[in-house]
């Protein structure tokens, strides 16, 4: 422990003092916990360009690699430039293919094609193969490296060749079964092999129940099959059933944290972001969100428009100008609490686009329950500052708005998702300008009706 300690402080002097030469000496004894990419980024970042690239080629070749894939694009493209071909060459080979196609996606078009051209055929062509599809597919994410036998091999040669291969495969939990062209027919587990006896066939272990997912599947699914079915690897196979690859658990957190991401922002009207906060520049804060805000300005002019239509109404009863603020906002809030209950349920798969009817049928019942709940106090209010009149207006325009707000927040997602868009922009600023005009309507409507 005490020789650990004066290693690592050893480690940090060297830093400190940018002594590179001393540190690649000491680079095969690093102990453990600086064994890491964080660590690496960060100290990468306070160094100037020139000294960059000399801590990086007195780093362990393992670190090199965690390093080159958790740096931001920017950074990296620094660093493999200065790169020789035969150092460029091993980081691409040692990378992880979902890194890989990451990392050629963001590069510089003339860079990437340096770094392809330094891989072997056989790797370059995966790295094009895993570069072809689609940016947010499963194809993008998986890895083609993953144990697969054949049907009418015996246990013990399954186990032997899981010997032989299991070195290079990412994930050994589950076994997948192929028929002798590739094509995928079942998935075991490695508990099962195990525990069989050495001459059961593998396709005694069969039950032909699997789940699996197509290389142009969209990424949000493959989440959604592991949070289904609790798998920590689902096979990955191509438009003949070829299995190709092998999505695992913690690549699928990974975008499920990212997706996450990306709804809360769109909840709130902004664009998401590449980077993180402080990897964004004040111009793409900027742009994040500016353009929604403009577009909910514009959308708000109706609501203008509305209040301008009413004037004389208004002016006639100026006690209505009480209940505008509380009937936006039970307006908007209902509608926000509905769509996003209804997105929640379909990001979930607890309720699919066939669902809708029934969907509506409940949150018009729910509208109503709750408009008359609201209602009653509406109606005190309304006798309180404007007599019975204004009271019925009150009780009638929080029973509308609550049915309305209800079956227009369920039916954004609904509308969205039919039209291939992200239902999480319905759950926020949208359906909330959208039930401010309608509120107003209603309001106005109403108090037209009975106050004449």
């Amino acid at each position: 422990m005490a020789d650990a300690l004066v290693l690592e402080a050893d480690l940090e002097a060297a830093i400190q003092n940018h002594e590179w030469v001393k540190l690649a000496q000491l680079k095969n004894s690093w102990p453990e916990p600086l064994l890491a990419a964080p660590y690496c980024v960060d100290i990468l970042q306070e160094l100037d360009k020139k000294d960059r690239i000399l801590f990086f080629r007195a780093l362990p070749a393992e670190l090199q690699v965690e390093l080159i894939a958790n740096l931001e694009a920017e950074d990296a493209d620094q660093l493999l430039i200065q790169l020789t071909d035969g150092e460029a060459r091993q980081i691409m080979e040692e990378l992880e293919p979902d890194d890989r196609a990451t990392l050629l996606d963001e590069l510089p078009g003339p860079l990437a094609l340096r770094l392809l051209s330094l891989l072997d055929p056989t790797e370059a062509k995966e790295a094009l193969n895993y570069w072809g599809y689609p940016e947010d597919s499963v194809g993008r994410m998986m890895t083609p490296r993953f144990i697969k036998v054949k049907p009418h091999w015996s246990c013990r040669q399954a186990l032997e060749h899981l010997r032989k291969r299991g070195q290079d495969v990412e994930y050994l939990e589950t076994v997948f079964v192929t028929e002798v062209n590739g094509r995928l027919i079942d998935s075991i587990t490695l508990e099962q092999l195990v525990l069989a006896r050495p001459e059961t066939l593998v396709e005694e272990l069969m039950d032909r129940h699997y789940i699996y997912l197509h290389t142009h599947d969209d990424r949000e699914k493959a989440v959604q099959l592991l949070q289904t079915y609790g798998k920590l690897a689902i096979p990955v196979v191509d438009s003949k059933d070829y299995l190709v690859g092998v999505v695992t658990f913690d690549d699928v957190m990974e975008v499920a944290y990212q997706e996450d991401t990306e709804d809360f922002l769109k909840t709130a009207a902004i664009k998401p972001l590449k980077h993180d906060y402080w990897g964004s520049s004040l111009l793409t804060l900027f742009r994040s969100r500016v353009w929604w805000l403009l577009g909910l300005v514009l959308v708000n002019l109706v609501s203008s428009s509305v209040i301008a239509y009413f004037e004389k109404l208004l002016l006639a009863n100026v006690v209505l100008a009480f209940f505008l603020p509380l009937l936006a906002d039970t307006a908007g809030n209902t509608g926000s609490q509905s769509s996003t209950l209804i997105m929640r349920a379909l990001s979930t798969q607890d309720v699919s686009l066939a669902h809708w009817w029934r969907v509506l049928t409940k949150e018009f019942v729910v509208g109503i329950s709750m408009g008359l709940v609201l209602g009653v106090m509406g109606l005190g209010l309304g006798l309180f500052r404007g007599g019975w009149e204004v009271g019925l207006v009150v009780l009638a325009t929080v029973i509308t708005i609550l049915v309305v707000a209800n079956l227009v927040g369920a039916a954004l997602p609904f509308v969205l998702t039919l039209f291939k868009q992200d239902p999480a922009v319905a759950s926020g600023p949208l359906v909330t300008t959208i039930m401010d005009i309608l509120g107003l309507v209603i309001y106005f409507g109403w108090a037209a009706m009975i106050l004449g």
